[in-house]
């Protein structure tokens, strides 16, 4: 019979469309509309649960009845990101999947077009406005399975070993709302989570640590050997747990979402192991980004060998160090490596028979025997006013973690001028141009050549790793990229080649350095006022070799390769 038959007029809606396509004999309807009715549920889904009849079948007739379309979702590819979205209790709840977005409509898979309560919540919950579409029961069920078991490996992955002796410490002005709790006790998916996190960046020598949220993902990257790459990306809808726990984790003020916020954590991995990170977040767009820099002590301990000098430069650094008096700068971006040439000098000069005082912002690397200053504006605590108060206190060594204003300098330079030895940084590209940063601060250029010893320019270079091949790159290009002809008969260069123990061909870092004595000479030119073109000149004329060459005799040496070298240095 068609379904151009008439049914009952007891019948109405789906009731009808069941009786008219044959699937349902009219009494045995009326009953199926009773049931529903008693059980709370709609008559498409009492029927698809209790009929026996087939669900694919069920779902065309609901579709003719209210003109919802149907698809079969196992041609779908479902989007991970997209599922995020939504919260996983709702969408196992109401048995519900997101399909895909078009502008501001949601496309959702559902089993139950009339069921408004699902649409409702899952609008409220999305913010998007809800286009059902229909799929039979059995596939959706599936699906979702399938989905949410795609959230989860993320953080299954991680639940490895390593993490059984691992415990935190918060500074001492730092207070949780669980006093006295251990963070690293709780047992939830998210805390083993971010704890194998920290755990696998300290493994594999990251540096740093970004948690980013984004629209409709989540994003995780280490910096490794300087350039970041993806690690992880977890559900969206873990954002707020995962910037809350870093933040309980840092002794923040979790509640607090608008400003940025700066903490201090410890990890302690044994009793004799333990590593400080440096926590800082900020308010973006879709939630809170998190970054965390790895501060581990150890770094420090390379000794001058390790830092990668070239011995005529490692002489001049370690005269300077030695001297009784005077000043020496470290210059660089961020990340260079300033802070590790910095601590190397202080622990060379680290002993009983020396009292060393630093003030910086903030104190990266914690050393004992050494009296350490963090820098808090807030509380009056400037670089100008610890200067002052080291003065007063019997100092050997000072170091000034950065000369920012007119007013540090002035008393930095007073001091290597009465009988201290000074370190500090500045922000400029090579050493020529921190002499010339100073005279623009407003430094008289007499106290400049008077107090300042040694100036440093530095880098950090990725190393090749032994699995390196030989580049027979045109000598043309080689010339180019700065060599001498002389060079090119002996000179055999490498490239990364990449393998199961490296990171895309390299692994580890070295330091390239700019390292200017401030000669009689040089002296001169400052005193005439001279700019940093003049200074560099006279530099090289005296044997100074500048960033670029010292990363080509890094290439010339097989340790790196000319792609760093661009990346970092200047042509």
């Amino acid at each position: 019979m068609s379904s151009e038959i008439k049914a009952s007029s007891q019948l109405h809606g789906f009731a009808r469309r069941l009786v008219a396509e044959e699937l349902l004999e009219e009494q045995a309807a009326i009953d199926a509309g009773v049931e529903a009715g008693k059980s709370g549920m709609t008559l498409l889904a009492w029927v698809i649960k209790n009929s026996g009849l087939d669900a694919n079948t069920l779902t065309q007739a609901a579709s003719a009845e209210y003109g919802v379309p149907v698809i079969d979702i196992r041609a779908v590819d479902i989007s991970i990101s997209l599922v995020s979205l939504i919260d996983e209790s709702l969408i196992e709840k109401h048995s519900t999947l997101p399909l895909y977005l078009r502008g501001n409509s949601l496309f959702l898979a559902v089993s139950d077009p009339t069921d408004q309560d699902v649409i409702d919540a899952i609008s409220f919950s999305s913010g998007f406005r809800v286009e059902p579409v229909l799929v039979a029961p059995n596939q959706l069920e599936s699906a979702i399975e399938k989905a949410l078991q795609s959230t989860e490996p993320v953080f299954d992955e991680f639940e490895d070993e390593g993490l059984e002796d691992m415990t935190f410490d918060l500074d001492s002005d730092q207070t949780t709302d669980d006093e006295g709790a251990d963070p690293a006790v709780d047992e939830t998916p998210v805390v083993r989570f971010v704890n194998k996190i920290l755990v696998d960046a300290i493994k594999k020598g990251a540096s740093d640590i970004h948690f980013e949220p984004y629209e409709t993902s989540y994003r995780i990257r280490y910096r490794l050997d300087g350039v970041l790459s993806s690690v992880a990306s977890p559900p969206i809808q873990m954002s707020r747990r995962l910037s809350s726990r870093l933040k309980v984790m840092a002794g923040l003020d979790i509640a607090e979402k608008r400003i940025p916020q700066d903490g201090r954590l410890k990890l302690n991995l044994s009793k004799k192991k333990s590593i400080d990170f440096r926590v800082s977040t900020c308010p973006i767009l879709f939630g809170e980004k998190v970054v965390l820099r790895i501060l581990d002590s150890a770094a420090t301990q390379l000794g001058i060998d390790g830092l990668g000098f070239e011995q005529a430069q490692q002489d001049e650094f370690h005269s300077a160090v030695l001297k009784p008096y005077g000043m020496i700068l470290v210059t660089g971006p961020t990340g260079s490596g300033k802070t590790v040439t910095l601590y190397t000098a202080l622990n060379i000069l680290n002993d009983e028979g020396r009292n060393i005082s630093t003030v910086e912002d903030p104190v990266e690397i914690r050393v004992s025997g050494i009296n350490q200053v963090q820098q808090n504006a807030k509380q009056g605590m400037t670089f100008a006013s610890a200067l002052r108060s080291f003065l007063r206190q019997d100092p050997d060594v000072i170091m000034v973690g950065e000369i920012r204003d007119l007013e540090t300098a002035e008393i930095a330079i007073k001091a290597a001028q009465t009988g201290h030895l000074v370190f500090s940084t500045l922000h400029t590209n090579d050493a020529p141009q921190s002499i010339t940063r100073l005279m623009n601060m407003g430094v008289p250029s007499y106290n400049i050549t008077s107090a300042v010893n040694l100036v440093i320019a530095q880098r950090l270079m990725r190393r090749l790793h032994n699995c390196k091949k030989v580049d027979d790159m045109p000598k043309e290009a080689l010339l180019q990229a700065g060599f001498a002809k002389d060079e090119l008969s002996d000179l055999k260069i490498y490239k990364p080649h990449g393998c199961s123990d490296c990171n895309d061909g390299y692994r580890g870092r070295t330091g390239v350095f700019e390292v200017m004595p401030v000669t009689d000479t040089i002296g001169k030119i400052i005193l005439e006022d001279g700019n940093a073109m003049r200074i560099a000149e006279q530099a090289r004329s005296e044997g100074v070799i500048d960033l670029r060459r010292s990363a080509l005799n890094k290439v010339a040496e097989g340790l790196t390769d000319l792609i760093e070298t661009n990346r970092v240095t200047r042509e």
